[in-house]
């Protein structure tokens, strides 16, 4: 009876840690996105050295993304095409905010069609 309970809350963390991750590195992607424009299409020269700064902690807040997206679908069981096309959502400015909306959704709509399950058998 107890087992259910904890896949429940392991896939709840996994999904906040994808969430906090596709934000974050969402955000860097966007704010990279934006400082590249600025400083090669309007020529804004003195932002150079933070432009280098924000990829560099979009590729190792990719990383982590990545490493969220892994072990959450691995606890959902996505396959494998799946699990790749939300890892390649953090490359695409805007994409990761799409990908955690969907991928959220799914989940929270699976474990709250989950519950009256567990009721009913616990209640059995």
């Amino acid at each position: 009876m107890g087992t259910p309970t904890v896949t429940r809350s392991r896939i709840g963390g996994a999904l906040l840690r994808f969430r906090i991750m596709a934000f974050t590195t969402g955000v860097v992607l966007l704010a990279g996105t934006i400082a590249l424009i600025l400083k090669d299409v309007a020529h804004v020269k003195h932002m150079e050295p933070g432009t280098g700064l924000l990829w560099v902690a979009h590729g190792y807040l990719y990383l982590v993304y990545v490493a969220t997206v892994l072990n959450l679908g691995l606890k959902v069981r996505w396959p494998l095409t799946r699990i790749v096309l939300v890892m390649l959502a953090g490359t695409i400015p805007t994409m990761s905010f799409v990908a955690e909306h969907f991928v959220t959704r799914e989940i929270r709509a699976k474990l709250t069609a989950a519950e009256p399950a567990q009721l009913t058998q616990s209640a059995g």
